[in-house]
């Protein structure tokens, strides 16, 4: 019985040191400086059936630059895991294709409230309560 007990016991701080590794690291702006990503899916939902593909793009100090419908840059802050980008700039035209016109709604909400960030093989993740949006690296910006 004692034996039995041990080798579960075994089994489960094994388990436990394999699940704490499987997270990944946090992402630093560093991580996310001098890259560009274009946007994969939304809430879960692969995009499609739009011509204009939004990005999003991080400069140096953390300038970010993108485009859903409307080009918008600004100044971002990465504090743990949250990204924000206070005070954007964005252009005003209004998209023929409405899913791109809710996208700058929405990018804007979660940039100026604060997005949960995740980078893990090559796809950056931007999370709010509300919305989850979903980036792969397309390339490097100089």
């Amino acid at each position: 019985m004692k034996k039995l007990a041990s080798l579960m016991l075994a089994t489960m701080v094994l388990a436990g040191c394999a699940q704490s590794g499987d997270k990944a690291p946090p992402v630093t702006a560093q991580d996310l400086q001098h890259h560009r990503f274009v946007l994969q899916s939304v809430d879960g939902k692969p995009l499609t059936g739009i011509k204009r593909v939004p990005e999003l793009s991080f400069g140096e100090n953390m300038h970010i630059a993108g485009s859903m419908c409307n080009r918008f840059m600004g100044q971002a802050t990465l504090t743990g895991d949250t990204l924000k980008a206070k005070g954007l700039g964005m252009t005003m035209m209004l998209c023929v294709e409405p899913q791109l016109n809710e996208l700058d709604h929405m990018i804007n909400d979660m940039l100026t409230t604060g997005a949960q960030t995740s980078l893990e093989k090559q796809q950056l993740t931007l999370k709010t309560s509300q919305h989850t949006l979903v980036y792969k690296l397309a390339d490097l910006v100089n």
